[in-house]
């Protein structure tokens, strides 16, 4: 296949998934346009993320969900399967898009992961853009709080108190010239404690992108996937046991339920531009653009 790109936004108990089909095919088309053009996977990979990010209907940057203090922060991460380079950011606030910071990170600063105010440090030294608390506090996310603290849930409780949708958006993309690579973007779970930190922005959990197998991007309860090393198990099933998408995705969640019950989904791209997605919940939104057409699945 000549390119191949694949992008999520969130799995879990989704209700009226119609409501974010149209989006996620405008995103799927805009970077499938740019590997046409012959963009390089992580481009496109962070250039569909910052554009999930920018949608309120996602749990990443503008849409992300509130922790227990009421605060917005965000996580993100991006690899790139070329040179196996990686660059993530946890806890940072106030920056429209975290995953083009992780780009910067990855590029800029000599190390993988920033966190917290050092990582705000960094964003305006390479001028990365930043909004208001406004511009992160959405009316839905607000209410959305105060309901679980009215129960005293948060998206973690598995009594289906804090039912929905486990927010985080991702990319995996194959470029014309064989590339992969991966990004992921959260803003948590609802009500989590303040100084938590889940898989998006922890390479190999949330995120992977080897040249020699795949590119993964993982969606759901953080501490199941990085309990498992999810991304980088499907990867290594891709090269190692020498399944395709498919069958790697579908094990990949297989060994997350076994091991640790876990909720979530990824997606992922391999190496021959096969896409794929698998989830242990009962819904997951993705889009796929293979071979020419656009597939959006809102279930």
């Amino acid at each position: 296949m000549d390119y191949s790109l694949m992008i999520h936004g969130g799995a879990g108990a989704i209700r009226d998934p119609q409501r974010y089909a149209p989006s996620l095919r405008t995103i799927v088309e805009s970077g499938a346009r740019l590997l046409a053009a012959g963009s390089s996977a992580l481009d496109v990979a962070v250039h569909c993320v910052a554009l999930l990010e920018d949608d309120p209907l996602f749990n990443a940057a503008r849409g992300s969900v509130l922790n227990a203090e009421g605060e917005v922060l965000c996580d993100a991460s991006v690899m790139d399967g070329r040179t196996l380079k990686a660059g993530a950011v946890a806890a940072v606030c106030g920056v429209k898009n975290p995953a083009r910071l992780a780009y910067e990170v990855m590029e800029e600063s000599g190390h993988v992961l920033l966190v917290g105010e050092g990582a705000e440090r960094f964003a305006r030294a390479r001028n990365v853009k930043f909004e208001s608390e406004d511009y992160f506090k959405t009316q839905e996310r607000v209410a959305e709080l105060a309901k679980a603290k009215r129960a005293r849930a948060i998206a973690l409780d598995r009594s289906g108190a804090a039912d929905g949708k486990l927010g985080t958006v991702g990319a995996v993309a194959r470029d014309r010239n064989g590339n992969l690579a991966a990004a992921t973007s959260t803003g948590g779970v609802v009500n989590q404690r303040s100084g938590r930190v889940g898989d998006s922005p922890i390479i190999g959990a949330g995120t992977f992108a080897d040249n020699a197998s795949c590119a993964v991007s993982c969606t759901g309860v953080g501490e199941d996937f990085i309990r498992t090393s999810l991304a980088r198990t499907a990867a290594f099933f891709v090269e190692f046991r020498a399944m395709q998408a498919e069958e790697a995705a579908r094990e990949a969640i297989r060994y997350l339920v076994a091991k640790v019950n876990g909720q979530g989904g990824l997606i992922l791209v391999d190496r021959l531009g096969g896409c794929a997605r698998a989830h242990s919940t009962p819904g997951m939104l993705t889009a796929a653009f293979v071979g020419g057409v656009a597939r959006v699945d809102a279930t």
